[in-house]
């Protein structure tokens, strides 16, 4: 992918981003960045929800928006990323889960769900096991349940199987915000489906100065959170959860492919019989819009508030 010629229109009408307050929560080598979005009364549940290897917080707006106050949602920037991207290594899922637990104990003690999605869920199934009696249930949207790499793949090859043009976007510069949108437009997992909510978590990616924009993302973080997935502890993680757990996938992939990364096959291979993991299929979504489109986000927000052991309305 290329950014286009010309920007395209601006983002479609509709739902803005939700207001949402950013807080900074004490971790190892600094601060770390975390988006909250306050639920409309106190005695509410609250979720941890972690973001995918290259997005941040702000990939969980729209999941904020259907929880619509019936839930606290606080999702951090991790290491590396965004409005954390200053914190320094060490890198990887255990630093992560890690940083996760920092959070969970500052803004939510009292064991909230947790989420995450895509390099999330894998963080998140791996926080659960580091940091047992700290978090609920757990929601695992299109990851978390891995599969042993490839031997024959170097470390970058690999990195290159497993987000493909990510990987590419990390080294380029863009001349202006309406560059990198267009460059995002372009991604068939958003074509057709491009929000003022993906807009603004896109944007959040962007730091430098015109003409020469870049992704925010450390590009030391990324590759050794990519290898990290398959770290013998990563891929055992989701077998050993000390709690309730729920993995929704995605009927198609990363750049909206027929293949997901999971399917019926793939998830009988895996053998995951006895671990109290429940898989759900989410039809008619790719790996991005089962987080950010309009039915992916609302399946994510009430699966969220059945965790929490609400009825929707926001009673117990």
């Amino acid at each position: 992918m290329t950014p286009a010629e010309t920007a395209p229109a601006a983002p479609p009408a509709g739902p803005g981003p939700l207001p949402h307050d950013e807080l900074r929560v004490p971790v190892d080598g600094g601060d770390l960045a975390v988006l909250r979005w306050p639920a409309s009364h106190p005695q509410a549940p609250t979720v941890l929800a972690l973001h995918g290897i290259t997005a941040n917080g702000l990939s969980w707006g729209a999941v904020a928006r259907h929880l619509a106050g019936r839930a606290t949602l606080v999702a951090p920037d991790l290491r590396g990323r965004a409005g954390s991207a200053h914190l320094p290594g060490p890198y990887g899922i255990a630093a992560h889960a890690d940083d996760a637990a920092a959070v969970a104990k500052a803004l939510a003690p009292d064991r909230p769900v947790l989420a995450g999605h895509s390099m999330g869920a894998f963080t998140a199934a791996l926080a659960a096991v580091r940091h047992p009696g700290l978090f609920g249930p757990l929601l695992l949207v299109d990851g978390g349940v891995g599969f042993p790499a490839p031997t024959h793949l170097s470390p970058d090859e690999l990195m290159t199987a497993v987000i493909g043009p990510a990987m590419d976007r990390l080294t380029m510069t863009f001349p202006d915000r309406a560059a990198y949108r267009a460059f995002w437009q372009g991604h068939p997992a958003f074509a057709d489906r491009w929000t003022p909510e993906v807009d603004a978590y896109i944007q959040r990616d962007l730091t430098g100065h015109e003409p020469e924009l870049r992704s925010s993302c450390r590009l030391e973080a990324v590759r050794t959170d990519g290898v990290g997935l398959f770290d013998a502890d990563v891929l055992a993680a989701v077998r050993h959860l000390p709690g309730p757990a729920t993995l929704l996938w995605a009927d198609r992939g990363l750049m909206d492919e027929p293949q997901g990364l999971y399917d019926q096959d793939r998830l009988a291979a895996a053998a995951l019989e006895g671990t109290g993991l429940t898989t759900l299929r989410a039809p008619d979504t790719n790996h991005y819009t089962v987080l950010t489109g309009e039915a992916g986000a609302a399946r994510v927000a009430q699966l969220l508030l059945d965790a929490a052991g609400r009825d929707g309305t926001g009673s117990a």
